[in-house]
């Protein structure tokens, strides 16, 4: 776990003789630990501090790998460094013996708060495009806002939600939404548009950019239109068609669908598996044939819109813990079933959920699992991973976070993931038991009524899947992880070192860069797009109103020129639109690829 070499990232021979003796480290660490604990009054591992105000649990930096050593000048902080690393001995790890997994998962984990000016300036640039949105509202209505032909009808849609992306998000409506011309790999074919009438409306211009992409979940590089997954796709293609009219129970299984899930179990080491069609039914279609009233879900705060929309579809009692917060999840178990069913009179719940994701989309964190699996088990709850962000582009095999933690699958009762990112593909599965799967089988509406997968989506899938367990006699499934991993090491120490503010863990290829402000959303994704580099801005609703970011996702198929391109570009724009929040000490060594 976190191997720095596995991912290509090397030190300088020449700076091993900087760090001290292991054990000096050892009691340095301690001696953070220890002060961190004073100056917070939470266990060593508590990830969360939640702010005052109600409107995020914030993850706090534990700095146990933060230290100084004033008699050679080395500066070590929160894992940021990449030249002098000889072999990991100045930063400990489980391997060593020395920390626990909790304490590693600090280490590798960053979470800065915002600072108070800023959260200010956020508040009021934000509520300033509200109070500028009804004025709006009231005096500047154009033709194309008015709705023709609804005398006496009820207004169909939320008035908030109808104001709000009517007045608040047209103004940024040019950043989201964007078509494109091309494969999403490495690099993309934006279409050109248009504006007339501040965002109202678009029009083509019937010229297209071609960008840097890093944007697309394309972890591994698979969705490209040459190589052998393009060419096995498109000869099913012609073999079987583009769709085959009919749900699984029907006339929708074919012996590829079958072929693909027996390969499917065998890369997560389970004993079954069922695919479907659409990664986001996968959780919401799935859930409320797995639960129902009087059943009881934890569920972690940042988890997918899908699992939410499961959970409300099925009647079961949620409870949300803290992100990745394991004395909360803890807490919110214990009062549960000590309380029962409020509901039935404090009868015991029919059965205890929890559900979490191995890699979160908007924070870029992964989930402590081998503590969770341990709350499981004391608890006798069971566990649903969700592993549409990890399977494929997290483990030294590729297998997700089940793989990098290295325990046990058969651990997780109900493992989830999607096709959509690292297979270059479309939809999900999930595995676990065969006598789960059989029930699904029966029981799924996903799989009952919901088309099947199309068969040159499915081949897509078992190409790619056969390449990265190395079934196609090459290696470049092992290649194509460990330059993901590499370009993940290099891209976010990079940026640490710039000092911007960064989300997450440093082995997640989800990388959030902090903007806060809702303005500079926009400013950020159309300065980028002058330079010829394609990000994602994502904010307020899907992100707490003062947290707006932009959000990288990283490639096997990028090479160091374009992420360096990238991050000379980022560099100039967050001088320019005052990004570098970090307070955090930035290392002044060049970072090595």
């Amino acid at each position: 776990m976190g191997n720095l070499d596995d991912s290509g990232i090397t030190a300088s021979p020449d700076c091993s003789s900087n760090f001290g003796s292991t054990n000096e480290v050892i009691e340095q660490n301690k001696y953070d630990l220890e002060e961190h604990q004073k100056k917070f009054a939470a266990p060593a591992y508590t990830e969360i501090r939640t702010r005052k105000n109600g409107l995020k649990a914030n993850i706090m930096t534990m700095n146990s790998n933060s230290f100084k050593n004033t008699s050679n000048g080395l500066h070590v902080s929160n894992g940021n460094t990449a030249s002098c690393e000889p072999d990991l001995r100045g930063k400990l790890s489980v391997a060593d013996g020395k920390l626990s997994p909790a304490e590693e998962h600090f280490q590798k984990t960053s979470f800065e708060e915002v600072p108070l000016h800023t959260a200010c300036l956020t508040y009021l640039g934000f509520y300033l495009l509200m109070i500028l949105g009804y004025i709006n509202q009231l005096l500047f209505v154009p033709k194309v806002a008015k709705e023709k032909y609804r005398d006496g009808y009820v207004a169909l849609y939320d008035a908030f939600e109808s104001f709000y992306s009517r007045y608040v998000y047209r103004r940024v409506r040019d950043c989201w939404n964007r078509p494109i011309s091309s494969v999403p790999g490495a690099e993309l074919t934006l279409k050109d548009r248009v504006t007339h009438d501040y965002g109202w409306s678009f029009e083509f211009t019937g010229t297209e950019t071609r960008c840097l992409n890093l944007g697309s979940y394309n972890y591994l590089g698979f969705a490209a239109a040459t190589g052998p997954c393009a060419d096995n796709a498109e000869k099913t293609c012609r073999e079987m068609g583009l769709a085959l009219c009919s749900s699984r129970t029907e006339l929708g299984t074919t012996v590829l669908h079958e072929d693909l899930e027996e390969l499917t179990a065998r890369f997560l080491g389970v004993e079954d598996a069922i695919v479907f069609g659409m990664g986001f039914a996968t959780n919401a279609l799935n859930l409320p044939s797995l639960l129902s009233p009087g059943c009881l879900v934890l569920s972690d705060e940042k988890n997918h819109a899908s699992i939410i929309l499961g959970l409300r579809l099925s009647g079961a009692t949620t409870k949300v813990f803290k992100h990745n917060n394991m004395k909360d999840l803890e807490r919110v178990l214990r009062s549960n079933i000590v309380n029962g069913n409020a509901k039935m009179g404090g009868k015991s719940w029919k059965k205890i959920l929890i559900i979490i994701e191995g890699v979160f989309s908007m924070e870029g964190s992964i989930v402590r699992l081998p503590e969770i699996i341990a709350l499981k088990k004391k608890y006798n709850a069971y566990l649903y991973l969700d592993e549409a962000h990890s399977i494929g582009a997290i483990g030294p095999n590729g297998r997700g976070v089940v793989d990098y933690f290295k325990v046990n699958p058969k651990d997780i009762d109900i493992l989830m993931g999607t096709f959509t990112k690292s297979f270059g593909s479309a939809g999900g599965y999930i595995a676990g038991k065969k006598t789960l799967i059989d029930f699904l089988r029966t029981n799924s509406h996903a799989h009952c009524y919901a088309a099947t997968m199309s068969p040159p989506v499915a081949q897509q899938i078992f190409t790619s899947m056969r390449i990265i367990m190395g079934l196609d006699g090459s290696d470049m499934g092992r290649r194509k992880i460990k330059q993901l991993a590499r370009n993940t090491r290099y891209f976010r120490k990079r940026l640490a070192q710039m000092g911007v503010i960064t989300y997450g863990h440093e082995d997640s290829p989800v990388v959030p860069m902090l903007v806060y402000l809702f303005s500079k959303i926009g400013a950020v994704v159309r300065t980028l797009t002058t330079r010829h580099i394609a990000v994602v801005g994502v904010g307020f609703p899907a992100t707490p109103i003062m947290e707006g970011r932009i959000r990288y996702c990283l490639s096997a198929a990028h090479t160091k020129e374009q992420l360096d391109y990238a991050l000379n570009v980022i560099d100039e724009i967050s001088d320019n639109l005052g990004l570098k929040y970090s307070r955090k000490p930035r290392d002044p060594n060049p970072i090595e690829y």
